[in-house]
């Protein structure tokens, strides 16, 4: 388990330094048998390397509670599209002082109700590359092209009084073609009405940051993990890169 192995190697790290030639070369079983923390030189081949595709070194990260999880992919989310679907949009939490809304009934045979909420700011809406927009009944292929147009896209579901946030599972933000995640564990989801106030701002600027602390996310970061394995004969040793 990655996870554990990440925490471990925090606990029992030493730090190793493959430059500084004013240090000499030091044996691995040196190394494993002192005590953290010191400086060395070694040489060594590498043995192997983890994970061997590079696509799978890319994790989130909560800086918060220090958890790490993986990427969800696409079916993933879309699973969680199609299960908040199942709910009709709301049609008494549409057209506030804040947001416009538009609704329509998809032509196939489902025949999903689908929302758009469209943010105003001063009562106008803003041009489409500064518009932040919420989407409810949507498929996976909906919310992209909206991301291709509009500079944000929030995925919500109705309840009796509020528009609301999916599962954290699920993006609470998308911007172009990155998606934003919520820790679940440091998170305390606030009410989607929050938004008004970045809204009601001079120039809202819709800044992934600034829209998760109003809706009470602790935003996961994207990181890179590869673990490698290293040897010279006397022993072996594993080496961590953790990179934002």
């Amino acid at each position: 388990d990655l996870e554990s192995h990440l925490q471990r190697c925090q606990q029992l790290s030493v730090t190793v330094l493959t430059d500084h030639q004013d240090l000499n070369n030091t044996e691995l079983k040196t190394i494993l048998n002192s005590t953290a923390p010191q400086q060395y030189r070694i040489r060594a081949k590498l043995r192997t390397y983890k994970p061997q595709k590079l696509y799978q070194s890319i994790k989130l990260h909560c800086p918060k509670c220090n958890s790490l999880r993986e990427v969800p992919d696409g079916g993933d989310f879309d699973f969680i599209l199609q299960g908040s679907a199942v709910t009709a949009p709301n049609p008494e939490l549409h057209n506030t002082s804040w947001y416009d809304s538009v609704m329509w009934t998809t032509q196939d045979q489902k025949q999903r109700k689908i929302a758009i909420h469209f943010v105003k700011h001063d009562e106008m809406l803003q041009q489409p590359e500064d518009t932040l927009l919420m989407i409810e009944g949507g498929t996976l292929k909906e919310v992209w092209k909206l991301t291709k147009r509009f500079k944000c896209v929030i995925p919500v579901r109705s309840t009796e009084h509020d528009l609301e946030l999916l599962d954290l599972s699920a993006p609470f933000l998308l911007q172009g073609n990155i998606k934003y995640y919520g820790c679940k564990q440091c998170s305390t989801p606030k009410p989607i009405k929050n938004l008004s106030s970045i809204a009601a701002e001079q120039r809202p600027s819709w800044e992934p940051t600034e829209i998760a602390q109003v809706l009470g996310i602790e935003p996961l970061q994207y990181v890179f993990i590869m673990k490698f394995t290293l040897v010279d004969g006397t022993g072996a040793i594993n080496a961590y890169l953790f990179d934002y």
